[in-house]
């Protein structure tokens, strides 16, 4: 048996229940009794089953047999149970079965998003889609993904590559047995896909690495900036931190025992991704001996990244700690020859040939320095880039270590193994412990502030090894009772290490702890509420300074513009809730992106867009309000209504010159396409995304912007794991002709969730699966 599909839906459609004429009502045209009509009805016909051929051949066909028996080259038989929302529970009489047979499942519902992402990595979708892709490619080879990948496999533990190992095998199995049914892009693009290596699963983890841990941009920004601008106002707008840390930094909390209704530790996570189709997570419940691990894998990646087993639970969020580095070098670009420490060093240079569907070949060089790949140039200027994950380490897969320990401190033991990207870990047990480890190699910097490019030639900025795990910042059972962290900078001031990175600012931080602090028990289903929280503290407060510089001149209230004074009033009873369907939030919005325009324009004029996605811009323009240094603005008050007028002036464009009638929704609307089928004509819209209103914004719990959100969402209970809930953002399956590939993306559109079944399972199909 096949699961029941949106293929059914499509061919069976919904009956006409639209009033119809009566016959006699009917026009008397001859023709419609003539050998004509037959032949055009029978062409019709024709038609509708050729369509319905269709539909079935790349349809049903693609769809997963999730049911009855079926041989596969294992130790011993296993069960593969899904449960209602199309959730693999899997029983193996090993380890090697388990992962084996995960590798399986995640072919049949994630193929090509698992051949996507390989590709995307490597530098190879152009030879799928074309020269749309090259510069893409070029961007992944620049790096040198692939030949990073080759490097870690090579030095891969014996252990480790069994386990990346095992999971080729399952995904191979299924592209052995299913080469005539294969999901419907790979027809649509016409290619097949090869066999899965244990490179690519290194090449998966390393696409979800540079997606991280990308900050050389951030880097650049402040270099140019600096290069035209007044350096104290752009140092100013590039703190190393604010000040105002909540010990310890996408969104994850543990409350213990004394905060909840049940007695036992709660932990939620929910991290923010972009957006994309299919969903980023798979929920996936993998068992064996030794094995009882239940969460959200990544595709292309074997184990449970997080989840919880039978006495352990953890989140993730990402730590922003800076592992990539520009060094500018005195590099001829046409020998490779460049300078370091006074002497004349050789760069290799690498040439790779990137494949182009319907075009020739693209021939790509980069000289490779000491410090990485020369890999921007602002004209006679070279930059290089060092990056963590290149080099010649021992490489340790560490998710299974992860997934099985039993307490803390074996979760610490595997976690050392982590190399990257690096995350802050939430942790709880079922003997009623919290704790939080910063996790990651992170580099040792002595002499040199990584924020800018530093000089390569000089020697003097080299890195120092790394800092060593248990002086990562790290807390266990605090005496608050409560652990949190959504990307705020978790190291203290008087850190005995140099600290650079790109921490998130510390609204969503509070605004969690505040509201954990506003009732004495909690259950689990109650941290739904507080996961898509939509509170903006900083947005609330620059409507209040937009208010107050308004109220402080009475010539005000007779402004001829009656949009500046419904914005006004707007903002005056406004609650701080991004919330859609309102007009407040867009109102603030807008005056915000003014205003930080204007203060990149005060340090470095004609670089406002080169600030627009620093990650502190809001905690820098509420310190800059709070303290109004001179220097910057003669008129603080004056400057809040300029904006105000200039955001009006925008917001009339785009929504009308009613302004109370706006809509924040309207403006923070999300569209997510399906890449390949969501391009169809005629049929492609229905497998997006959208345009959808959203809620919420970057400084906000929920954090919701057009570019990201919360790619999931967990509670785990500790007294009952069957308590638990999760929910990804779209389904469990990438296939558009699967029930589950949109089913549950309206409860996670709402704020609901699913139950996290565990040792209740409710069958909704059983697939047996024998050795052969």
């Amino acid at each position: 048996m096949r699961e029941v599909s949106l293929f059914r839906r499509a061919v069976e459609g919904e009956p006409d229940t639209s009033p119809q004429p009566a016959a006699d009502d009917l026009p008397s045209l001859g023709f419609f009794h003539t050998p004509l009509l037959r032949a055009v009805n029978l062409s019709i016909s024709v038609l509708l089953v050729l369509i319905l051929a269709a539909l079935f051949w790349y349809g049903w066909r693609s769809l997963p047999q999730t049911s009855g028996t079926m041989e596969a080259p294992i130790g011993a038989s296993a069960k593969i149970v899904r449960d209602e929302r199309g959730v693999p529970h899997i029983t193996a009489g090993s380890w090697h079965d388990a992962i084996f047979l995960q590798g399986y499942v995640l072919a049949q519902d994630r193929l090509w998003q698992m051949d996507a992402m390989r590709r995307l990595a490597a530098g190879e979708l152009a030879e799928v889609v074309g020269t749309a892709a090259l510069e893409s490619d070029e961007e992944s080879h620049r790096w040198r993904m692939s030949r990073i990948a080759e490097q870690q496999e090579r030095n891969l533990t014996p252990e480790s590559r069994e386990i990346l190992a095992a999971y080729a095998r399952g995904v191979n199995y299924f592209l052995e047995t299913h080469r005539d049914s294969l999901p419907p892009e790979f027809t649509l693009l016409r290619y097949d896909p090869r066999p899965w290596r244990v490179r690519d699963s290194l090449l998966a983890i390393l696409q979800m690495n540079r997606m991280l841990t990308t900050t050389w941009r951030e880097d650049m920004n402040k270099y140019l900036m600096l290069q035209g601008g007044d350096a104290a106002k752009v140092n100013f707008l590039y703190p190393p931190r604010t000040g105002a840390e909540v010990q310890p930094g996408s969104n994850a909390w543990a409350i213990s025992g004394s905060r909840s209704v049940s007695g036992k530790p709660i932990l939620a996570n929910d991290p923010h991704l972009e957006w994309g189709v299919p969903s980023a997570w798979y929920v996936v419940h993998l068992k064996a001996p030794g094995l009882d691990v239940e969460g959200a894998a990544l595709p292309g990646i074997p184990a449970v990244v997080i989840g919880h087993n039978r006495r352990i639970a953890w989140g993730v969020t990402n730590l922003g700690f800076d592992v990539q580095d520009l060094y500018r070098e005195q590099i001829d670009l046409n020998t490779g020859r460049y300078v370091f420490q006074g002497k004349v060093e050789q760069a290799r240079l690498e040439r790779d040939i990137i494949a182009v569907k319907g075009q020739t070949p693209d021939q790509f060089e980069v000289w490779v320095t000491r410090h990485g790949p020369v890999f921007i140039s602002d004209g006679p200027t070279h930059f290089s880039m060092r990056w963590l994950p290149d080099n010649n380490d021992p490489y340790v897969f560490p998710l299974m270590g992860i997934d099985r320990a039993q307490n803390w401190d074996e979760f610490n033991a595997a976690l050392t193994h982590f190399a990257g990207p690096a995350q802050n870990f939430v942790y709880a047990d079922v003997d009623g412990n919290i704790g939080y480890h910063a996790v990651g190699d992170l580099p040792v910097r002595k002499n040199c502030p990584s924020d800018v490019p530093m000089d390569g030639a000089s020697g003097q900025c080299e890195w120092q090894g790394l800092i060593p795990y248990d002086d990562l910042p790290n807390f266990f059972n605090p005496a608050s009772g409560a652990l949190v962290t959504a990307n705020q900078n978790p190291f203290p001031p008087n850190y005995p290490w140099q600290v650079d990175g790109r921490f998130g600012s510390n609204y969503r931080a509070r605004q969690i702890r505040a509201r954990l602090d506003s009732r004495p028990k909690w259950k689990p289903e109650e941290m739904l509420s507080v996961q898509k929280d939509v509170y903006s503290a900083f947005l609330h407060f620059l409507a209040g300074q937009v208010v107050s510089a308004w109220d402080k001149n009475p010539a005000n209230a007779g402004s001829s513009s009656s949009q500046l004074r419904s914005a006004i009033d707007v903002l005056r009873s406004w609650n701080g809730q991004m919330e859609k369907g309102t007009a407040a939030p867009m109102i603030a919005t807008l005056t915000f992106d003014k205003l930080r325009n204007a203060m990149v324009e005060r340090a470095s004029p004609g670089h406002a867009t080169n600030y627009e996605t620093a990650y502190l811009a809001s905690e820098i323009a509420e310190r800059l309000l709070r303290e109004r240094p001179p220097g910057w603005f003669p008129d603080y008050d004056a400057l809040l209504l300029r904006c105000l007028k200039d955001a009006v002036a925008d917001g009339e464009k785009l929504q009308g010159s009613r302004v109370a009638r706006w809509d924040y929704g309207r403006y923070n609307v999300l569209r997510v396409e399906n890449p390949v089928i969501g391009k169809l004509p005629l049929i492609g819209g229905y497998f997006n995304i959208g345009p959808i209103p959203m809620s919420g914004s970057s400084t906000t719990v929920k954090q919701t912007t057009r570019r990201l959100g919360p790619s999931m969402r967990m509670v785990i209970d500790l007294s009952n794991f069957d308590n638990s809930l999760i929910n990804v953002t779209m389904g469990e399956s990438g296939n558009v002709f699967s029930s589950h590939y949109m089913d549950q993306w309206d409860a996670y559109y709402s704020g609901q969730s699913y139950p996290m079944e565990f040792d209740r399972v409710h069958a909704s199909s059983v697939l047996t699966v024998n050795p052969r």
